[in-house]
């Protein structure tokens, strides 16, 4: 396997090198490019690599530049500190969209990823466009991250480790499975639009919830259904409302 990096932090460079290393020492790295002018010649003048790993934020421009000056013919998965490029993203080659600091887990999946989609085209005799469109396909441009400040510090939490989200005090919080709450800078609203519909659901007014964060729902009162929750107080009551139990119920039987 043939992998070629863009990345122009030299210790940005010299990690995701190294991670891509313990995941796989037989994985042969190309070269490691800063800059789109630098990348549009390499692929003008080579032959593709299997799955190449692009910074967005480069020194002389974004990197999807590359793809408008130049043909890529290889599946992409983007590095970068920043979650709001995720759409733009998936509209090129890209098979995954990893946020910065990378760690092996996250790499070790985005590869899994490229290598199971390999595979089965390879198997099924399929040609590189084909292979590249099942990508496009199969890649969901919903929210996997969120990238939450705490006091001057940004880190990101992964949605799978969200309970579920609330309004609080002309607030939304997403609720951790270590107990802890953050907010997040989209409205309730927002988030039924960026999250995955098949794992998270919007309860009523004040709560959206995740599929597995739903450990019990009772019949209630006015036809409307009272859950329990991880991670919610025992004393803590979250009903669903009435015109929201059909659906609900759909949801849950999926």
């Amino acid at each position: 396997m043939k992998v070629l990096i863009l990345e122009d932090e030299e210790l940005a460079a010299e990690r995701l090198s190294n991670l891509i290393r313990q995941y796989d020492k037989d994985i042969e790295l190309l070269g490691i490019l800063d800059s789109v002018e630098d990348a549009v010649k390499w692929f003008q003048k080579n032959p593709a690599p299997s799955l190449a790993f692009f910074d967005i934020q480069l020194a002389d421009a974004r990197s999807f530049q590359v793809f408008e000056q130049c043909e890529v013919r290889c599946p992409v998965i983007f590095t970068t500190a920043y979650d709001q490029y995720a759409l733009q993203a998936f509209k090129v080659n890209s098979i995954d969209y990893l946020l910065k600091p990378i760690g092996l887990e996250d790499l070790s999946q985005a590869f899994r990823q490229y290598e199971s989609l390999r595979n089965t085209f390879t198997a099924a005799n399929r040609g590189l466009e084909q292979i590249q469109q099942a990508f496009q396909m199969m890649a969901r441009p919903y929210k996997s991250r969120f990238i939450i400040r705490s006091s001057h510090q940004f880190f990101s939490v992964r949605v799978e480790d969200i309970l579920y989200f609330f309004s609080e005090h002309k607030m939304v919080w997403a609720k951790h499975r270590n107990d802890k709450k953050h907010a997040v800078d989209y409205t309730l609203e927002q988030l039924e639009e960026i999250l995955d519909p098949s794992r998270f659901f919007r309860v009523n007014r004040q709560f959206v919830v995740a599929f597995d964060a739903v450990e019990e729902a009772v019949i209630y009162s006015n036809s409307r259904l009272k859950l329990r929750l991880k991670g919610l107080p025992d004393d803590e009551e979250i009903l669903v409302s009435r015109e929201r139990v059909k659906d609900f119920k759909e949801w849950m039987d999926q």
